[in-house]
């Protein structure tokens, strides 16, 4: 007996909360990469590594694929990745918590503690209040798209199909996953209105963080009269983001790519992909045609990412509107870093700064790998072209965006496991990657005498 005691609190000792939500990602990823290797899966029976590509694709709400979707998976198949991608968004262990909820059993303290730090910038003691409504809005918003999409798909597909098709567009979207079951993405809609903002408003909504959507509908049923600091920042920092985007998107390509159509078209196109480049992997445009500004303008966009607690990657908005806020506020001279009559924590300064590094590094590495085992056969000129292709997938990756220049479906193996490393990375942040595989600390960390150096 105390044995079986000691063996259950050494592996409760060793299962930290970053483990644990690794741990999550990974057992789920190799479950669907189990079942879409399967026959009943896809019309020709995936290789491994193409269904763990797959796999990790739609639970780290990625989007970038070494298939077709539509064609070469079945019914069934293209159901496991819609529910792989509904769980990669809201997380794992949020549903695991909810069934616990359901079952009218106690939350265990680690799960708590990784859905609140997941979505929550502090903890609450309406946690499970919250926590109800995260899954609710998910939900409702995702019905609400269903519908509007289907009142525009069942004029090209009949009833059951369109219904299938706008539940599944709908949860891509919601989810900033970007998985499509068209093999041209969405690029025959991109003059549609209604499909555009639909999917623009699934993006743009699953993007801000659930934290954020809650605290608009507690102001709009008049519970609280203001958004927190966190709020204010990611809905400010998004629309700027959102407008900035879409006028240099079509700044660059009013007389490359977007000239030959109609002013609708190009508004229409240039909005698209200056939302769904910080998350999603929708597009109503070949990347591949663009020019070299508006790539630049697409890593940029890609590598910042969406908001903390929601279904997308990246650094977050957050981070980025941190770092020139520090650069400001240094700028003038002030020690802290000050916005809207606050103060920000060093804590989230210094997190700040370890993940833009901690990303920056990790993109290097992969894109490092991706060129040493690539374009080996060709001479230096001629395989110049493929750091930008490389590079826009390894940012794509990281950002869990799902754009790509093309070159997904040349990758070899290796360079699939690279780009799965980096999916997987995006998706449960690098940091808490890095914690959930540092060693627990047993000792108290000494503390030296300081000495000063040059920097800069």
């Amino acid at each position: 007996m105390k044995i079986t005691i000691k063996i259950k609190t050494s592996i409760s000792k060793h299962l930290t909360s970053p483990r644990i939500f690794v741990l999550s990602f990974a057992i789920t990823i190799i479950i669907g990469a189990l079942l879409l290797s399967a026959t009943i899966s896809s019309s020709n029976s995936l290789r491994f590594i193409d269904a763990l590509f797959t796999s990790t694709s739609a639970v780290c709400v990625t989007g970038l694929t070494v298939i077709n979707i539509g064609e070469d998976l079945t019914l069934f198949g293209q159901i496991i990745t819609l529910i792989l991608f509904q769980m990669g968004g809201l997380g794992i262990i949020t549903f695991s918590t909810i069934f616990f909820v359901m079952m009218g059993r106690g939350i265990p303290f680690k799960e708590k503690e990784i859905v609140q730090s997941s979505f929550l910038y502090s903890p609450s003691k309406d946690f499970i209040i919250i926590l109800k409504w995260i899954v609710l809005f998910s939900f409702f918003f995702e019905a609400i798209g269903a519908i509007l999409l289907f009142m525009r798909f069942s004029h090209d597909f009949s009833d059951g199909v369109a219904f299938y098709q706008a539940i599944y567009h709908a949860v891509s979207a919601f989810n900033n996953c970007g998985f499509s079951l068209f093999s041209n993405n969405l690029i025959e809609y991109r003059k549609d209105f209604l499909v555009n903002l639909t999917i623009m408003g699934l993006i743009v909504i699953g993007g801000i963080g659930f934290i954020v959507q809650y605290e608009i509908f507690t102001i709009i049923r008049g519970i609280k009269r203001r958004l927190s600091l966190h709020s204010r920042i990611v809905l400010t920092t998004t629309i700027l983001l959102i407008l900035l985007g879409a006028i240099l998107f079509y700044f660059f390509e009013q007389n490359h790519s977007i000239n030959k159509i109609s002013m609708q078209e190009k508004i229409l196109i240039s909005f698209f992909q200056s939302i769904t480049s910080r998350t999603c992997g929708f597009n109503t445009i070949e990347i591949g045609i663009l020019t070299n500004q508006t790539i630049l303008l697409l890593l940029i966009l890609m590598f910042i990412g969406a908001s903390p607690g929601s279904t997308g990657g990246g650094i977050k908005t957050t981070s980025f509107t941190l770092l020139l806020l520090l650069i400001w506020n240094r700028f003038k001279g002030n020690e802290d870093v000050n916005v809207f009559n606050r103060t920000i924590p060093k804590e989230s300064v210094n997190r700040m700064i370890s993940i833009i590094f901690a990303s920056s590094f990790t993109i290097a590495i992969i894109t490092s790998a991706l060129l040493i085992s690539g374009g080996k056969h060709l001479p230096v000129d001629g395989s110049r072209y493929l750091f930008i292709e490389y590079l826009f997938e390894v940012v794509s990756a990281f950002g869990t965006v799902g754009l790509s220049m093309g070159v997904t479906p040349k990758l070899s193996d290796f360079q699939k496991m690279a780009i799965i490393i980096m999916m997987f990375t995006g998706r449960v942040g690098p940091l808490t990657l890095a914690y959930s595989l540092s060693r627990i600390k047993t000792k108290k960390e000494i503390k030296y005498a300081e000495e000063g150096i040059m920097v800069g």
